[in-house]
């Protein structure tokens, strides 16, 4: 009897290693990822005259601007750690750098549709991928160990909006959006891809964009309400695809709870510092007609906090890299879930 603890402690621990072991196994099965879409996951896609190509953006990391829309990691490179591999090469430097870990063919500002940046939405994106497959770039062998991850984070709302659209109009719109986000769902696993994550679209009314006109104080609801109203379309059509083409072959990230959840936490840690008001971004235009990485005669046009990693928002639409981080780790759980197993990898 006295050895039964001893026992009870050896076999509990031999599971655990047996079970963290075929967890490994699971999540390094998948080693190629290939990822479509917008600034949300974009590491370098855009040309130079982008924001993401100046200062102060990458000031976290790399230290310097890097084509990301923050100032350091942005949400792809997360989901590339918890595969436990490097984040895949963007298409523009693809023949300079290393494809063995997939690609990266998000276009920051773009979306299903075309918008108000001239760069490839996801269909052209999907297109070029396409391109590279029949260049025999990636074998069937490759695609099989892959996954697709997929961001329409509301670029096309922007443009909706921009353009002088009506506000009545809007629910109709975000249908044939999220009626075109599922067909290109469907066309990347056609291609060969077994699994396709896609990303919920974010709290949209809390962005700073939006909450400007409030002091930062508050989220603009009607934002918010268009973007439940994406995800609950966006939710029917992802349930759709999993009964025609398997259950385990697409999944969907709740991106709004996360956010929410992230931002709660922020504020919760953050407490009477200058960075307490969680919907305030880092770096801000001087006035209202400037933008973070403007430039004018030499002069700088926008202002950055003094500590980026004290906040959760960079600039008008996009989350710092410790942002990033907290929704990421709000999101562990569900992703394990999701997929069947623990997550391996960390920044």
């Amino acid at each position: 009897m006295d050895n039964q603890p001893h026992f009870i402690y050896l076999f509990l621990l031999h599971s655990f290693i047996i079970t963290a072991a075929g967890a490994y196994a699971h999540a390094n099965s998948f080693t190629k990822l290939f990822v479509f879409g917008d600034s949300y996951v974009d590491t370098g896609n855009r040309n130079f005259t982008a924001s993401s190509w100046n200062e102060p953006y990458g000031i976290t990391y790399p230290g310097r601007p890097a084509g990301h829309f923050s100032d350091g990691h942005v949400f792809s490179e997360y989901f590339a750690s918890w595969m436990g591999i490097k984040s895949p090469t963007p298409y523009r430097f693809r023949e300079i750098r290393p494809i063995e870990y997939g690609m990266n063919f998000a276009y920051g500002g773009t979306g299903v549709f075309e918008t108000l940046v001239a760069a490839p939405n996801m269909t052209i994106q999907i297109g070029l991928f396409e391109q590279l497959l029949e260049e025999k770039l990636y074998t069937e062998d490759d695609l099989k160990s892959s996954i697709a991850l997929v961001s329409v984070s509301g670029n096309d709302y922007n443009a909706y909006i921009a353009r002088g659209e009506s506000l009545l109009g809007l629910p109709a719109f975000i249908v044939s959006v999220v009626k075109q986000l599922g067909l290109d769902l469907q066309r990347i696993h056609d291609l060969g891809v077994p699994k396709v994550v896609v990303m919920g679209i974010q709290p949209l009314g809390c962005l700073p964009e939006f909450t400007k006109e409030y002091s930062y104080e508050k989220c603009n609801e009607t934002g918010n309400l268009a973007a439940l109203f994406h995800n609950l379309l966006l939710t029917t059509v992802v349930e759709e695809l999993k009964l025609e083409n398997g259950e385990s072959e697409f999944v969907m990230l709740d991106m709004y709870d996360a956010f929410m959840s992230a931002m709660k936490k922020h504020e919760d840690e953050t407490g009477t510092s200058e960075l307490k008001n969680t919907l305030r971004p880092c770096c801000t235009g001087i006035t209202s007609e400037d933008s973070c990485g403007d430039v004018e005669n030499g002069e700088k046009k926008y202002n950055v906090c003094i500590d980026p990693k004290m906040a959760f928002f960079w600039d008008s639409f996009h989350p710092t890299q410790a942002g990033w981080h907290a929704i990421y780790s709000v999101l562990k759980s569900s992703i394990a879930n999701l997929f069947r197993t623990e997550l391996w990898g960390s920044f």
